[in-house]
């Protein structure tokens, strides 16, 4: 029963992974086409969302069934239970990619209103927090898991640059208004990304350490 239990959990991880790779595809491809100003890549984001959804009822009925099958114990049942919460962050990251894509499209109908610099560096920091706490998950690593955490001040950093940069703007031309606050509004989606990452890497540390590190890291 055992090799059977641990053939069903590791496949329930690969779906998970695979669910993770598409929630950060759908960051990457919405930033890619709010640079490169191309409305199909945002509307393909849109599209995609369904899979991602329908990927978490799928991964949370089959945490159900090997809860209910096996009744597993210790271990096996925490790990369980972050897939549950890990899934629940992954569908958020896909909803904030969609919240992104409806912005772009927006933005996409008029001139462009400053080079876009800090927004993809967000995004590319934001990813990779996002694949390292899923590295940390797949291989029980704390230290990675607390790293992941500590560089949510960076993408908090460079959200607040780009809030105060686009006041700016608003304050000198009320023209720009619309433009910026779409913009702010893309800052604050990634930043939420970043969050989730952040929900992740935390309870990483939490099943491997036993104790927690949310509110805590400025004094560890």
């Amino acid at each position: 029963m055992q090799r059977h239990f641990d053939e069903e959990l590791k496949a329930l991880k690969q779906e998970l992974f695979n669910m993770a790779g598409l929630a950060e595809q759908a960051v990457g491809k919405v930033i890619k086409g709010l640079v490169d100003r191309d409305p199909k890549l945002a509307q393909a984001v849109i599209d995609e969302d369904a899979l991602i959804n329908r990927l978490e009822v799928q991964i949370e009925e089959t945490c159900l069934t090997l809860l209910a099958r096996y009744q597993p114990e210790a271990r096996d049942l925490r790990t369980i239970a972050m897939v549950f919460k890990i899934v629940n962050d992954l569908e958020r990251v896909g909803d904030q990619g969609v919240n992104i894509a409806e912005r772009t499209l927006d933005l996409l109908k008029q001139p462009l209103l400053k080079p876009l610099i800090d927004i993809p560096k967000m995004a590319v920091l934001a990813q990779r927090m996002l694949k390292d706490s899923l590295d940390a998950f797949v291989n029980q690593d704390a230290e990675l898991a607390r790293a992941v955490c500590r560089r949510d001040d960076e993408v908090d950093h460079l959200n607040d640059q780009i809030y105060h940069e686009l006041l700016v703007y608003m304050s000198q031309d009320p023209k720009t208004i619309t433009r910026a606050i779409d913009l702010i509004l893309v800052g604050r989606h990634l930043e939420r990304v970043a969050d989730h990452a952040t929900n992740i890497a935390e309870d990483v540390y939490y099943l491997v350490r036993g104790t927690t590190i949310k509110h805590r890291l400025a004094g560890n």
